[in-house]
């Protein structure tokens, strides 16, 4: 079963290194630089593949430009993983396998589930990553959402079970 990480916005800004956005996460689970590089390294020499959401880039786009400082360097490095998103450049997963959940039917099911949604304190973002890390996870893939975000974390597809294949015994007759 293949891996799909789906990035979300705030280990993104701790990898891009966003100033007042270097690390994420609780006390007891804290994100920065080091650890998020040391992840995606190990998970792609492991064959995963990673997805960025289009809340991601929008959400870590208005961090980069309300950043205290360096908005241009931490502009070009989005700009780049947008670039390789959009080129479907490994370990990417191409930007365009998501625009089936932004037809027509795709934003009236948003619209639906986003205000039960906005009742328990989900952004209209985090629907979406949700949104993203299921479509994946109906393909069969073991979906993980990268975030600091336990809220975020707690939608995170359930890993599907994998059941043997029963061998079939060939009568002899």
């Amino acid at each position: 079963m293949k891996k799909v990480l789906i990035i979300d916005t705030t280990v993104l800004c701790c990898w891009i290194g966003v100033q007042r956005k270097e690390t994420c996460g609780s006390d007891g689970d804290v994100w920065d630089k080091s650890r998020v590089d040391n992840q995606l390294k190990k998970e792609i020499e492991a064959g995963a593949t990673l997805v960025l959401p289009l809340a991601t880039i929008i959400e870590t786009g208005n961090h980069i430009a309300q950043a205290p400082g360096q908005r241009y360097e931490h502009a070009q490095e989005l700009a780049k993983l947008i670039n390789q998103a959009a080129d479907h450049s490994s370990p990417w997963a191409a930007f365009t396998d998501q625009s089936t959940l932004w037809n027509e039917k795709g934003l009236k099911d948003l619209a639906q589930e986003w205000p039960n949604l906005a009742s328990s304190n989900i952004s209209i973002g985090d629907a979406t990553i949700k949104t993203v890390a299921e479509y994946y996870a109906q393909m069969g893939n073991h979906v993980e959402i990268l975030t600091g975000d336990a809220g975020l974390k707690a939608y995170q597809p359930a890993v599907p079970i994998s059941i043997p294949r029963r061998k079939r015994h060939r009568s002899h007759t």
